[in-house]
C-alpha cells in the first residue's frame, strides 16, 4: 500500500509539473538547438525489431491512475513511427539510453515523466491535422508542446 501512495504522488507530481511547466512556457520557449536530444531520421525500417509500447492491462495501477497517462500510452501507440522520430525533451537520451521518444513508452517511464506525456500528445494531435514528422519535430524543438495541459486531459479516449 505504501508503494502504491508514492507511485501516485510521482504520478501527479509529472502530471501537475507539466501543468506548471506549460503555463510558465506558455509564450513556447524555443529548446536549445545545439542540445537536441536523440531521434531517427526515418521512420524504423519495416522488419525492425522494436520493444512493444504498453498496451492493454499494462495501462493500469498508481502509473496510469489519471487519465493523460492512459492517452499518452494509446496516441503513442497510433503514432509509433512518428514518435520515433521525435527528441524527448526529458533528456532520457542520457540518463536512459533512449533512442527517441518513442522509447519513453516501451516502460512506465513515459507515465511518471509529464515531457514524455506532453510531447506524444501533442505529436498526435498535429499528426492528425496534417503536419509533417519534421514540422512536429521543429515544433517540439521551439517547445510548442509546453503549451499543452495534462491536467486538462479528462478522457484516455
Amino acid at each position: 500500500m505504501k508503494r502504491f501512495g508514492t507511485m501516485l504522488l510521482i504520478s501527479a507530481v509529472a502530471i501537475g509539473t507539466a501543468g506548471t511547466s506549460a503555463q510558465q512556457n506558455h509564450a513556447g520557449h524555443a529548446h536549445d538547438r545545439a542540445d537536441v536530444p536523440a531521434y531517427n531520421t526515418a521512420p524504423p525500417p519495416k522488419n525492425a525489431k522494436l520493444a512493444p509500447i504498453l498496451s492493454g492491462r499494462q495501462l493500469s495501477g498508481p502509473n496510469f491512475a489519471h487519465p493523460a497517462q492512459v492517452k499518452s500510452y494509446k496516441e503513442a501507440a497510433k503514432y509509433a513511427h512518428v514518435l520515433h522520430q521525435l527528441p524527448c525533451y526529458c533528456h532520457c537520451d542520457r540518463n536512459a539510453g533512449h533512442a527517441s521518444l518513442r522509447t519513453c513508452f516501451e516502460s512506465e517511464h513515459g507515465a511518471v515523466c509529464g515531457t514524455c506525456m506532453q510531447e506524444a500528445l501533442y505529436a498526435a494531435e498535429e499528426t492528425r491535422k496534417g503536419k509533417t514528422v519534421k514540422q512536429i519535430r521543429e515544433a517540439i524543438i521551439r517547445g510548442e508542446h509546453t503549451k499543452l495541459d495534462l491536467r486538462k486531459i479528462t478522457s484516455a479516449e
